[in-house]
């Protein structure tokens, strides 16, 4: 075999390797990939099933609970969504605050949450969720984080 053969099967070759550690790279991410909406985008951008993270303020009056399970609702000024979930709720979850909601949307049904992480100080709140607020005229905090 002429060397110009062997230099282009070695490249051929270190090419499809490249190509199988990319293409399972990208596999692996895509299930690990949690998208983050907001209560009035829930419906349009997040399929049935599908793991997305929901964010913001937990309405007044909501909070209900029965046994282990825990529901409230969740809006952004336009829409309230209705969490459920199993999950211990943190120390800081109070009504009419900041909540990250990572869980599963079921249509026609409440988000499921298996896991809720709730503001760490008075200012903070996510900033798509700031974004969504001061889109709609509702923003009363200072700067957006």
């Amino acid at each position: 075999m002429r060397r110009r053969n062997q230099r282009l099967m070695i490249i051929g070759v270190a090419g499809a390797v490249l190509a199988l550690a990319a293409a399972l790279t990208f596999a692996g991410l895509r299930d690990s990939v949690v998208y983050f909406v907001a209560p009035s985008e829930l419906a349009s951008k997040a399929q049935p099933g599908q793991r997305v993270r929901l964010g913001g303020l937990v309405v007044e009056g909501t909070v209900r609970r029965e046994g282990t399970v825990t529901t409230f609702s969740v809006t952004d000024g336009a829409t309230e969504v209705l969490v459920r979930t199993h999950d211990e709720l943190p120390d800081l979850f109070r009504e009419g605050q900041g909540v990250v909601c990572e869980g599963e949307y079921v249509l026609g049904e409440a988000f499921v949450a298996d896991r809720v992480l709730a503001k760490h100080d008075e200012t903070y709140m996510p900033r798509e969720v700031a974004e969504a607020l001061k889109e709609r005229g509702e923003w009363k905090g200072g700067a957006a984080p």
